[in-house]
């Protein structure tokens, strides 16, 4: 069985969504020509039209290199807007994962809660 076929097989569970007030427009999310990518490393510049965020791997296993390679993997480009209503919705995302797992510390890169291993 071929790669593309296995992924036919695999169906994707659905979330239930409410029905659509009178007047409001249905979203249908296709995702048959979705790729999914992992950045540990990203990048965010901007002009007055648009926003540019770029995803990547950190290629470094050293802490004391000198230099660091980062493989860029995506670039999404925004319109303030769409950059506005990202950020709305990953602060929200946010505060319900610190809700349920605790508050993230950035410069630890874990949950405050977590113990240290």
């Amino acid at each position: 069985m071929s790669a593309d076929q296995s992924k036919k097989d695999v169906k994707t569970a659905e979330t239930p969504r409410p029905a659509p007030q009178a007047g409001q427009t249905r979203i249908v999310w296709d995702d048959s020509n979705m790729r999914s990518a992992y950045a540990n490393v990203f990048h965010v510049s901007g002009v007055r039209e648009e926003f540019v965020l770029l995803f990547g791997m950190n290629q470094a296993w050293n802490a004391g290199q000198r230099e660091v390679k980062v493989q860029l993997t995506d670039r999404v480009v925004l319109s303030p807007y769409a950059a506005k209503r990202l950020s709305i919705l990953l602060n929200n995302v946010i505060k319900d994962y610190e809700s349920k797992y605790g508050k993230l510390d950035v410069e630890t890169g874990r949950p405050e809660s977590a113990p240290i291993q």
